[in-house]
C-alpha cells in the first residue's frame, strides 16, 4: 500500500492522508485539537504502507549535514530549483516530519511537492490553490475516481501526493535536488 500525506500543523486539523483501499481512493483526516502525528502513526500501524509521499521537508540543507560543497544555510538545492519554502523556515514541521520518518524505519518516505506537480499539470487553469478551485476538472484530468469527496485543499494535496507516489513507483516522476542532500519528487 502507498499513501500521500498533506502534512499540516500538529493540532490544527489540516493533515490529510490519501490512500487506496481495494479500488477506492479514500481520505483519513486529522481532527482539530487532536495530534496529527499520532493519527498518522495509528494509520500506519493499521494499514502498513510501504511508501509514503509526504508534503514536508525530510532533510536539512547540506551545510547542517556536514556535506562538502554545500554552503546555503536556508535552502537545499531542491528548494531552490522548485522555489519551495525553506525547511528552516518551516522549522517545527520539518522536525516533526523527520521524526515521523525515523519512527517508521520499515516505511519508505519520499518528499513530495504537490504544488510543483499541479504546476506541471497546468492546474492553475482550474484555479488550483485559488478561491474557487474546480476539483472536478482536476480529478478528471488525473484520471481517478474518488469515493470520498474532496473537502479541503488538504485533501486535494494529499491526492496529489498519492499520485506522486504512483509516479515514483512507475518511474515517471520528476525529481529536483541532490541525492546526498535531499530530493523533492513532483
Amino acid at each position: 500500500m502507498i499513501c500521500g500525506i498533506d502534512y499540516g500543523s500538529k493540532m490544527s486539523g489540516t493533515t490529510s492522508i490519501c490512500f487506496l483501499e481495494g479500488d477506492e481512493i479514500k481520505f483519513k483526516r486529522s481532527v482539530k485539537k487532536e495530534d496529527a502525528d499520532r493519527m498518522i502513526l495509528d494509520f500506519c500501524k493499521a494499514y502498513k504502507p510501504e511508501l509514503i509521499a509526504i508534503d514536508a521537508p525530510l532533510s536539512l540543507p547540506g551545510v547542517y549535514q556536514g556535506l562538502g560543497g554545500f554552503d546555503n544555510y536556508f535552502y537545499r538545492k531542491c528548494d531552490v530549483e522548485l522555489k519551495a519554502m525553506s525547511p528552516m523556515f518551516l522549522g517545527g514541521l520539518t522536525a516533526r516530519a523527520m521524526k515521523l520518518k525515523s519512527q517508521m524505519p520499515q516505511v519508505r518516505f519520499i518528499e513530495a511537492y504537490p504544488v510543483a506537480y499541479a504546476r506541471r499539470l497546468d492546474f492553475e487553469k482550474w484555479s488550483y490553490r485559488k478561491e474557487s478551485p474546480d476539483y472536478s476538472k482536476m480529478i478528471t484530468s488525473l484520471g481517478v475516481q474518488l469515493t470520498d469527496a474532496i473537502e479541503t485543499t488538504h485533501d486535494f494535496d494529499a491526492l496529489l501526493c498519492h499520485q506522486i507516489a504512483i509516479s515514483f513507483l512507475n518511474q515517471t516522476v520528476e525529481v529536483a535536488g541532490d541525492q546526498s542532500e535531499g530530493l523533492i519528487y513532483y
